[in-house]
């Protein structure tokens, strides 16, 4: 009902960026007494939600996936209702897109974009915003959560140190750290950003810190002895948000692997380049978005292409799988996971 064909999606992402220029404009000029009080800051933050309306449409054009857009429309709606801004227009933006599109893409075409703009828009304004739409679940949070939480959000970089090293002496793995005390403070940030409660350059703050902590803690850290088993880990190109792949790659390194990870936002090319250099067991890739899956497998076509059958498998992982049960079938990955442990044991499985 929502795909379009090869040609219909090259002309639907030539069009995106005269759609987000078209509809932040009439934004300004239909209802500038809201936006005008944020100055170009605030037109450049509309175009940017824009930009991510048409990203999330992209595999609902592509691979026919409608919720997680929902989801995203849902945060963005709670996210302006916080700054003061009428949650309807995220409404109001997707009857303007749909209206856009209706007007330049030829009809059969322009029916799949506005129908897929529609259904988003009839299930948004079915469940509304909400302010924990989208669920960021991770273990439950130990004691020392938050009060971690208060020292990346002071900036005390030392004291955020001081309670991993309490921890690694209690006996307590770093993983297991990570993941009941970083991993929920991180989460707890990120929702009082939503609230409009701390800045961007808090949490920014708050995850530099994080990973500061982490990594100190992996080097205070005993490793099981090698494996002789190999794990790459990359974030796809427009991930910028590795610290979730950070602690999975630590989890393998305590594990006994060989571990490279590449970090944030690696380009395409070169990420397949290196899977080819190096050669590793098992690939691991993180996505945070559900517009990111056509990344994962444009990569995976690539390494099928050039190695065959000594392609390594595949893992995937992030907030985009972790929302989307059979995502990873979708996109030809060979397993998911949603957290640091069950990687490695996921990793242990597809290597053997």
């Amino acid at each position: 009902m929502f795909m379009l064909d090869a040609a219909g999606l090259a002309r639907f992402r030539a069009l995106r960026q005269e759609a987000v220029d078209s509809v932040t404009q009439r934004f300004y000029v239909e209802q500038g007494a809201i936006y005008e009080r944020f100055g170009d800051a605030g037109r450049e933050a509309c175009r940017d939600d824009l930009t991510f309306h048409l990203e999330f449409l992209q595999p609902v054009l592509e691979l026919g996936v409608l919720q997680p857009m929902v989801d995203y429309l849902r945060w963005l709606a709670s996210v302006l209702a916080a700054r003061d801004i009428p949650a309807e227009h995220v409404g109001l933006s997707l009857d303007w897109m749909a209206e856009f599109f209706d007007a330049r893409m030829d009809p059969a075409d322009a029916h799949a974009v506005t129908a897929a703009l529609r259904a988003a828009r009839a299930r948004l304004m079915e469940l509304g915003p909400a302010p924990d739409t989208i669920e960021l679940t991770a273990p439950a949070p130990w004691p020392e959560c938050d009060p971690f939480e208060v020292l990346l959000l002071a900036g005390n970089i030392r004291g955020a140190v001081e309670i991993v090293d309490a921890l690694l002496e209690q006996g307590r793995g770093l993983v297991e750290i990570e993941m009941h005390v970083i991993q929920p403070a991180l989460y707890a940030v990120g929702r009082e950003w939503q609230a409009n409660e701390v800045s961007v350059a808090q949490e920014h703050l708050a995850t530099a810190i994080a990973q500061t902590a982490m990594t100190h803690g992996l080097l205070k850290s005993d490793a099981a002895p090698p494996n002789e088993k190999r794990v790459l880990l990359s974030c796809v190109e427009g991930n910028i948000h590795a610290v979730g792949l950070q602690m999975v790659a630590d989890a393998f390194q305590l594990g006994g692997w060989e571990v490279q990870y590449l970090g944030a936002n690696v380009p395409t090319a070169s990420l397949v380049g290196h899977v080819e250099a190096w050669q590793p067991d098992l690939l691991a890739l993180s996505m945070s978005f559900v517009w990111q899956m056509p990344v994962v497998r444009e990569i995976i076509a690539r390494l099928n292409q050039s190695l065959g059958e000594d392609r390594p498998p595949v893992m995937v992982g992030g907030l985009a799988i972790n929302r989307f049960d059979n995502g990873a079938t979708l996109i030809g990955a060979d397993a998911w996971s949603s957290d640091a442990t069950s990687a490695v044991a996921t990793g242990e499985r597809l290597v053997g």
